[in-house]
């Protein structure tokens, strides 16, 4: 039987967050990813509860504490998983978004 440890960060509960539904590709203009930077203003027209809300879990890989406590008992520390966030509701637009095109290169 294989145990899957979950556990929840201790002292604080997880955050909510909210669920966006996206099609398409959002892309970085400079392909440095987009973590830390400004995508532009959301407007939204309701927020809708899930009927089943997500958890989002942070992997703990299953790496030996210390060499000679393996070579002992060769066993492994199990995998292990931290709820690091609840997504209870999702957002709901009126419109489909408009893409934001700039610096299009003008034809000669």
């Amino acid at each position: 039987m294989v145990q899957i440890v979950i556990s929840s960060k201790a002292g604080e509960g997880p955050a909510e967050w909210l669920l966006v539904e996206l099609q398409g590709e959002v892309v970085s203009r400079q392909n440095t990813g987009l973590a830390g930077n400004l995508m532009g203003d959301l407007h939204y027209t309701k927020e809708v509860k899930l009927e089943k809300p997500f958890a989002v879990l942070m992997k703990h890989s299953g790496l030996p504490r210390d060499e000679e406590e393996t070579m002992e008992t060769n066993q492994e520390n199990p995998t292990s998983y931290t709820v690091s966030a609840l997504i209870k509701k999702k957002l709901i637009f009126k419109t489909r978004p408009k893409p934001i095109i700039t610096n299009v290169p003008k034809k000669v």
